[in-house]
């Protein structure tokens, strides 16, 4: 009982999130930031999540709600909802905070939280990655991560359907 309630306040409201993150600031805590829909998470994303939590003490995630999920990918999308992706995210011993966010990108959200460091994983510049100018213009940096070959949520949706259709 005691690691689950420890698990539940790992999700925050953003309003919750600034005064935890003022804590840690308060402690000296270098601030991470990744962002994602999460929808089925895989050996992809757990990579790129462990690498980000390697850029600092703690790691926040960034999730898209479902209606943003939905915008981005498609009607049938999110397959998991928003409190089924942020419960599996805060079960990672890498991650420390995990907020919903509505918008279709991070930037409010980054803008709120100011990370130290924003980590994505993929084939971006960092001209094209939400919230690297401003996080870089307070002194931040920014981490691109490799991506993992043959894993993605749209790759495993497409292999199921193959399966069973």
């Amino acid at each position: 009982m005691r690691a689950t309630k420890a698990i539940e306040q790992k999700i925050f409201t953003l309003d919750q999130l600034k005064k935890q993150i003022a804590a840690w600031r308060v402690n000296n805590k270098s601030i991470a930031f990744s962002n994602g829909c999460f929808d089925i998470l895989h050996e992809g994303h757990i990579f790129s999540l462990n690498q980000a939590a390697a850029e600092a003490d703690i790691l926040i995630i960034g999730v898209n709600s479902d209606a943003s999920v939905k915008r981005l990918k498609g009607e049938e999308r999110p397959i998991n909802n928003e409190i089924s992706r942020s419960i599996l995210l805060s079960n990672l011993a890498v991650v420390d905070a995990v907020v919903v966010f509505e918008e279709d990108t991070p930037l409010v959200l980054i803008e709120a939280i100011m990370p130290d460091v924003i980590v994505k994983g993929g084939d971006y510049t960092v001209d094209q990655i939400v919230g690297a100018q401003q996080v870089i213009a307070n002194g931040g940096r920014v981490v691109i991560n490799k991506i993992v070959e043959g894993f993605s949520t749209t790759g495993i949706i497409q292999h199921i359907k193959k399966s069973y259709s």
